[in-house]
């Protein structure tokens, strides 16, 4: 019985062994398959991250590399995933790097000594544009890890000292970025909802970008093959006051129009399905300007949103979106009548702010300080002006300016306060301060928590001289990258914007595949 028991099993196992012997090769083949379709390119110096928080963790502790941060982009939400079949995106962290030349060397030999892979024209556009990106990660990582090494030129301004977290590896990139980036403006839809926007008001930075985007620059480029990135040029702001009902608070004709915009570039264009709309960006200075981006998933989700109302508590991811200066402009003339201010010794006011009280944070403030000392005390902190009194005249005249939220987290006083020379006073929730990936603020600027407010004199007070003039130096300084030039000129604020998408174009790379 047990021969005869054996004999059975071991049919068994034949039979067994027949059966799957055939699925086992027929499943190594269409691997095989799968895996020749996909688009063999990898730098070498590059290694995923398993989330952004490492990088937010590194960027909070003041890394020597945090200009160069690598993000998640997180799934959309109720998005088919159909189209995702054509497109990847991957997210980049930045190891130790080697020379350039060696890392590139590298690149080179790993590719001649893979297999030839089939690709298409449109996917060879595509490697030619990740690969000189990744030309560029090696530049820039270089630099900011070897500043003994590493000196560059410039006739007009080279990056210096602690108003920027690392300024070699700002100034490697800001170099890198003239070289090598270029824009894709849409031109569909039009004008004012497209291709326009506010040159004056609060809302002033958006309307300027579209204009000095379109103008023609050496960034832009007609042929959306060489882009980089692609801008969507809608304006919130015209939107706002052409297609809303007032008093509705309802904004879904606006997440209509954007949608149906996204439909037919998506439909007439490659590059939004070819990336899921991470290779695209959007820019509003417009308090709904992220509400309006939900319109579609990917463009919240995926896209870079350039917005003035950077709020970390509704969504702003500060390693994916960028933060937007709010600036007032008045008049389409020149900043001359707003730029510049007194000397240390003729600042006689210790602190000043003049506002509404809306918001959750201005009306604490007024509680406990307005009209406190009284018309000459050290602080003064009013609701409304002194008769009389002039605005910016008593910011020249004060050592720091209060910058609270209001309804929303940005203010144009940031700037203000940097344009007359005024150490600004950061005292808000959840607020990506413009620039934060190249600019330490903390170097020129006194963040306050709204706990904080009742001791606010006492911590201004603690200041010293010395570091006082230290940190009004510095304002000067930092000046240069907020100013509007018309037509833009290196450095000034349009130029940073640009950077600031630049560098997030370079947290990721993008790759297609083959039908």
């Amino acid at each position: 019985m047990r021969i005869l028991s054996s004999s059975s099993s071991s049919s068994s196992f034949k039979l067994l062994a027949a059966f799957l012997l055939p699925l086992l090769i027929l499943s190594l083949i269409a691997l095989s398959i799968n895996s020749s379709k996909s688009p063999s390119w990898s730098p070498l110096w590059y290694s995923s991250i398993p989330n952004s928080a490492a990088a937010a963790a590194a960027l909070d502790a003041g890394a020597d590399a945090a200009v160069l941060m690598s993000t998640e982009i997180p799934p959309p939400k109720n998005a088919s995933s159909a189209s995702s079949t054509k497109s990847s995106v991957e997210n980049m962290a930045f190891p130790p790097a080697a020379e350039p030349a060696a890392a590139i060397s590298k690149l080179k030999e790993s590719q001649e000594a893979s297999p030839p892979v089939r690709t298409k024209r449109s996917d060879a556009k595509l490697k030619r544009l990740e690969y000189n990106l990744a030309k560029a990660r090696a530049a820039i990582r270089f630099a900011a890890q070897n500043p003994n090494k590493t000196s560059a030129e410039d006739k007009d301004y080279v990056p210096t000292g602690p108003i920027y977290r690392n300024p070699i590896a700002f100034h490697r990139s800001y170099l890198e970025m003239e070289k090598l980036f270029k824009v894709y403006v849409y031109e569909e839809g039009e004008p004012p909802l497209f291709h326009d926007g506010p040159c004056r008001s609060i809302y002033s930075t958006e309307g300027r970008f579209i204009y000095n985007m379109e103008m023609g620059n050496r960034f832009r480029t007609r042929n959306p093959d060489k882009a980089h990135v692609h801008f969507l040029p809608f304006s919130v702001v015209k939107m706002v006051r052409f297609i809303y009902q007032p008093n509705s608070f309802n904004i879904s004709s606006i997440e209509r129009t954007i949608a149906d915009y996204i439909g037919i570039i998506s439909s007439k264009y490659p590059y939004w399905n070819r990336s899921l709309g991470a290779d695209h960006f959007m820019l509003s200075c417009h308090d709904w300007g992220p509400e309006a981006s939900k319109s579609d998933p990917y463009l919240y989700s995926n896209s870079i949103r350039v917005l003035c109302n950077a709020n970390t508590s509704e969504g702003f991811h500060p390693l994916k979106d960028v933060s937007l200066p709010e600036i007032n402009l008045k008049t389409d003339a020149s900043l001359a009548g707003i730029i510049g201010g007194l000397s240390v010794s003729r600042r006689t006011t210790l602190a000043f702010f003049a506002g509404g009280m809306h918001g959750p944070i201005r009306p604490i403030l007024l509680q406990h300080w307005k009209n406190r000392d009284g018309d000459g005390g050290d602080m003064q902190v009013h609701e409304y002006l002194p008769k009389g009194a002039d605005y910016y005249g008593m910011m020249r005249a004060s050592r720091f300016c209060l910058c609270p939220s209001g309804y929303e987290v940005a203010s144009p006083r940031v700037v203000e306060a940097i344009y007359m020379e005024c150490v600004p006073v950061i005292i808000s929730d959840g607020y990506e301060l413009p620039f934060g990936d190249v600019l330490n603020w903390k170097s020129f600027s006194v963040p306050v928590a709204v706990a904080e407010i009742p001791e606010l004199k006492a911590i201004l007070s603690r200041i010293s001289g010395r570091q006082y003039i230290r940190m009004w130096r510095r304002v000067r300084a930092v000046r240069r990258h907020f100013v509007v030039n018309s037509p833009p000129e290196r450095f000034d604020v349009f130029h940073m914007i640009l950077h600031s998408v630049w560098l997030r174009r370079l947290n990721f790379r993008v790759r297609q595949q083959l039908d």
